[in-house]
C-alpha cells in the first residue's frame, strides 16, 4: 500500500496554504494552540483568533497566569468552548511540570489534560518532525480514496486508521508527508465535490480506477445549529463574555424564550466549568468574582 510520496510532496511545497503555525519560527506551543483550535473550526476563523493569544501568551505560563475566564473570553465564537478550558490546564501543567516547553514525547503529551491521541501525535509530528501516523478527517478521506477505493472512509477505526497511515509514511520527511495528505483532503480531495483533476495521485488513485463508485455505507447527518443546546450555550456565554462584571439570571433569561431549554444549557455550562455562580446568586465566567 502506497503513494507516490515525491508526487505528495511536490505538490504540497507548490499549494500548501501559508499558516502561520506551519512557519519555522512557530513554536510547540503556537502548533499546540493552532491544533486545539482547529478541532471542528475552519482555518479562516482560527487564524486571527491563534494570532492574537500567541501575542498575548507567547509561552504556556502566560495563559496559566490568566484566569480560566480571560481565557474563555478570548476564544471568542470558534465554538466548543470547552477547548479552552482544556487548553488553559494543559498551559498550567505544561509550565509547572515542563519548564514552560511542550513535550515531545506521544506518550508525554497524552498525559497533558485534554490532549488526546490526535492532538499528541500532531504536535510530535508537526512541531517535532517525528515519524508519527497523523490521522484526521481529510488524511482518512484521502486514503480511503486513492488507497482502499472508497467514496468515503466510513465509521472511524483507531488502530486501523493509524495502521494505513503508518505504511504510507516515508522513512524521510514523514512528518511533511503528513501534512500534506492532511493538506490534499482539505483542499483537493474534499467531501462534497473531489477537485480531481488537480489531485498529484490521480493516475494511481485505487477510487478512480475502480470508477469512482459511489459510497454504499450509513448516510451521515448533517450537524445543525439552529435551535440546538450548543446554539443557546453560545448566546449565554456571549453575555458574559460582553462584561467583567456578574450578572443577575435575568440578563441571560433574555437570550433565549424556551425556558426550559435555556436552564438547561445554563446548568450544563456549570457542569462544564464555563460558568460560575456567585455566593449572591450571580453568573459569571469561571475564576472572576
Amino acid at each position: 500500500m502506497s503513494l507516490d510520496t515525491e508526487l505528495v510532496l511536490e505538490w504540497f511545497a507548490e499549494e500548501a496554504r501559508d499558516l502561520p503555525w506551519r512557519h519555522a519560527d512557530c513554536t510547540a506551543w503556537g502548533v499546540l494552540v493552532s491544533e486545539i483550535m482547529l478541532q471542528q473550526t475552519p482555518v479562516a476563523r482560527v487564524e486571527p483568533i491563534w494570532r492574537e493569544w500567541l501575542a498575548r501568551w507567547p509561552l504556556p505560563s502566560d495563559m496559566a497566569a490568566a484566569t480560566q475566564g480571560e481565557v474563555v473570553r478570548a476564544w471568542g465564537k470558534l465554538g466548543y468552548p470547552r477547548r479552552a478550558l482544556r487548553l488553559h490546564a494543559a498551559a498550567a501543567v505544561i509550565a509547572a511540570e515542563h519548564d514552560d516547553v511542550v513535550p515531545s514525547d506521544v506518550d508525554t503529551l497524552l498525559g497533558l489534560p485534554g490532549i488526546g491521541a490526535y492532538t499528541a501525535r500532531a504536535v510530535a509530528a508537526f512541531a517535532y518532525g517525528q515519524s508519527v501516523p497523523v490521522v484526521d478527517t481529510n488524511v482518512r478521506r484521502v486514503v480511503a480514496r486513492a488507497v482502499h477505493g472508497a467514496a468515503d472512509a466510513g465509521a472511524p477505526s483507531t488502530t486501523r486508521d493509524m495502521a494505513d497511515v503508518a505504511a504510507l509514511l516515508p522513512e524521510e520527511d514523514a512528518a511533511v508527508y503528513s501534512a500534506a495528505l492532511m493538506e490534499l483532503g482539505a483542499l483537493v480531495c474534499t467531501a462534497r465535490a473531489p477537485r480531481c483533476a488537480d489531485c498529484p495521485v490521480y493516475g494511481e488513485c485505487a477510487w478512480q480506477l475502480a470508477g469512482r463508485p459511489a459510497y454504499a455505507g450509513p448516510v451521515k447527518v448533517a450537524q445543525k445549529f439552529a435551535g440546538t443546546d450548543r446554539q443557546v450555550r453560545g448566546l449565554l456565554l456571549d453575555v458574559l463574555r460582553g462584561t467583567s462584571d456578574a450578572v443577575p439570571k435575568a440578563k441571560l433569561d433574555v437570550v433565549w424564550a424556551d425556558a426550559g431549554q435555556r436552564d438547561r444549557c445554563l446548568h450544563s455550562l456549570l457542569v462544564d466549568g464555563l460558568v460560575e455562580q456567585t455566593t449572591g446568586g450571580l453568573f459569571a465566567l469561571p475564576g472572576e468574582h
